[in-house]
């Protein structure tokens, strides 16, 4: 059978399924460019709709319910309309949700935050986690005095211009694995922020540390996320993270975690998982209760650098900055989001990743399945995915076929192939994972095999 059959009729079963999509599709590609004002939840040939969503499932313009294991980009760790977290919002829009002025939320958030992650001695709060990961870059250029950054390869910290460097590069132009190429990820950038990134291998301790020791005299800090989030949910691999942490003692640059998405590994964040502490942290999504929010922080002596109390500070303004509303579903997202409860998504995480590559495993479909706990990322390769680059040897055509062929049959994963769990599921909803996936062994067996 021709590769293309089973995906064209995959394609032709959404289309037939999501006629309101198309159409509202075409009338907002009027106004907006490619009829969206998100990148990442664009696929082709169109994306569909959301009408309302409640627990772990989604419901689009066509009456299609879908089982969510997007969870807005890991953002919806309690789900959609969580009770408690509606009735927190609720309480605080009858008070009033922004204005200029100090609120109260905001010291009892930021308490509540900094309790959990015991490197963030203070934070700041800003509107997402691109604000907050083009923060704490500033932050550790004022502190050191240095301007330069370094990555990792496939590291994503959100739109801004330092953030879209080598995030997503083709390899056959990113130059040798151990010394990527400083690459721009769209037009746009200027050369010269290119030059203030470096770039690193992920996973890849010698490497990070070659190019930090060479630049250390004019390196601000490096960034990264304590596993590679866009690129397929990789984990650092033992001791990887605590020797980026020892070489930037070492050589006086800070070190950033960006932890947007790992935040809900550990009540700590991956950095509590990992057991290293790193001199700045990014955060997002969950944080604000899936409403958007924000926050970066870390050491006390960097972050007093932003108090307007200083005769000379660093000025962060922002009109939403902090808005009652997202507080106050912060507050009640993290109270919800204790121990027990992350150790329960954890589990039914790592429990479902295993079934997962014991069908394909079974069924003789080279893949795996990486990530932590309840954060997962399916890869159709026989290669050991450790860094962006053996990612990129994944299938993407059986990708798009899964995804297309679990969408018609009302499950939702990300088209790259992520999926995480959130509160509301259950060893009853994974079943329907499974299940699904099992039934499309034989179409995907069409495209990959295992050991090609």
């Amino acid at each position: 059978m021709p590769v293309a059959d089973p995906l064209q009729k995959c394609l032709q079963e959404y289309r037939r399924r999501t006629p309101n999509s198309r159409r509202i599709h075409e009338l907002a590609s009027r106004f907006l460019p490619g009829g969206n004002t998100r990148s990442v939840v664009y696929f082709s040939p169109y994306p569909f709709v959301m009408k309302r969503a409640s627990g772990c499932w989604i419901y689009d313009v066509d009456g299609n319910k879908y089982l969510d294991f997007v969870n807005n980009y890991t953002s919806s760790v309690h789900g959609h309309a969580h009770p408690r977290i509606v009735a927190a919002i609720e309480e605080q829009l009858e008070k009033g949700w922004t204005g200029a002025a100090a609120m109260e939320l905001q010291h009892r958030l930021a308490e509540v935050i900094c309790r959990r992650f015991r490197s963030m001695e203070m934070i700041r709060f800003c509107n997402s986690g691109t604000e907050a990961t083009m923060m704490a870059i500033r932050a550790a250029r004022a502190y050191t005095g240095k301007e330069k950054i370094m990555k990792m390869e496939g590291g994503y910290h959100g739109s801004h211009p330092e953030a879209e460097i080598s995030a997503r590069p083709r390899p056959e132009l990113a130059g040798i694995a151990e010394r990527p190429l400083s690459l721009p990820d769209g037009p746009g950038i200027p050369k010269s922020v290119v030059k203030e990134v470096l770039v690193a291998p992920f996973n890849n301790a010698e490497a990070a540390e070659k190019i930090v020791k060479e630049h250390g005299q004019e390196l601000a800090a490096v960034i990264v996320e304590p596993m590679l989030g866009i690129a397929g949910q990789i984990p650092p691999k033992e001791g990887y993270l605590q020797s980026l942490r020892e070489i930037t003692e070492e050589n006086d640059v800070l070190l950033i975690f960006d932890e947007v998405m790992t935040a809900r590994l550990a009540v700590g964040g991956a950095q509590e998982f990992f057991r290293v502490n790193p001199d700045l942290t990014a955060l997002g999504k969950m944080i604000g209760g899936d409403l958007p929010a924000g926050a970066f922080g870390g050491r006390r002596e960097i972050m007093e650098l932003f108090s307007p109390e200083r005769r000379e500070f660093i000025h962060h303004a922002g009109t939403f900055n902090g808005n009652a509303l997202a507080m106050a579903a912060g507050l009640e997202t993290l109270k919800l989001l204790n121990a027990s409860a992350i150790d329960r998504i954890n589990a039914i995480g790592e429990v479902l990743a295993e079934e997962v590559k014991k069908i394909f495993w079974e069924a003789g479909i080279a893949a795996q399945v990486t990530g932590i706990g309840s954060l997962r990322h399916i890869h159709f390769t026989a290669e050991e995915v450790v860094d962006y680059r053996r990612a990129m040897t994944s299938n993407e055509a059986a990708s798009k076929l899964l995804f297309f062929s679990l969408l018609n049959e009302d499950v939702f994963i990300s088209p790259r192939g992520m999926f995480c769990i959130s509160t509301p599921m259950n060893r009853k909803t994974t079943e329907i994972l499974l299940e699904k996936i099992e039934g499309k062994i034989e179409i995907l067996k069409e495209i990959v095999k295992k050991g090609k």
